[in-house]
């Protein structure tokens, strides 16, 4: 199964609102809550343009190293799509899948339980409410991992 369309995030159009988790948690939650999104946010200082907002959420991997380490096999990919999701009911929220994924995608909730992006079904909720329009819903243009590298080495030289 190919990735249909991934989430793309433009951190340098970025504001720091943080409303694409806030209706993130309410959507899949029913509740606003921060430590209930499936997108997190890394902030960084930057001397010339001050702070950098990054919004960090599951990468929806080709090669998902979470859906590989996980020994329940709790996750599989859906196939309408492509996204990488777990199926709580076998997930035993040993964690291992959170260690292992080198973008921090997958997150525990406050009670423990192991949550990623769903693409909220293929109509992402945090891609209709970004103002600035940082986070978007697209067909890849290129492979995955060389946005990745391309993202990685923009903010590491900056």
């Amino acid at each position: 199964m190919s990735i249909k369309k991934v989430i793309v995030v433009n951190y340098e159009k970025c504001t720091g609102c943080k409303l694409c988790s806030l209706i993130c948690s309410l959507y899949h939650e029913a509740v606003i809550s921060p430590f209930l999104s499936r997108i997190d946010h890394i902030e960084f200082s930057d001397k010339e343009k001050g702070f950098i907002f990054v919004p960090v959420t599951c990468e929806q991997c080709e090669e998902p190293i979470c859906m590989y380490s996980c020994p329940r096999d709790a996750y599989y990919i859906d196939e309408n799509t492509g996204a990488v999701l777990i199926n709580e009911e076998k997930c035993v929220h040993c964690r291992i899948c959170v260690f292992t994924c080198p973008f921090g995608g997958v997150l525990v909730s406050p009670s423990g339980r192991v949550f990623k992006c769903d693409l909220c079904g293929g109509d992402p909720e945090c891609v209709k409410i970004c103002p600035s329009n940082a986070i978007t819903y697209e067909e890849p243009e290129s492979s995955i991992s060389d946005k990745k590298k391309e993202t990685a080495k923009k903010l590491l030289t900056k």
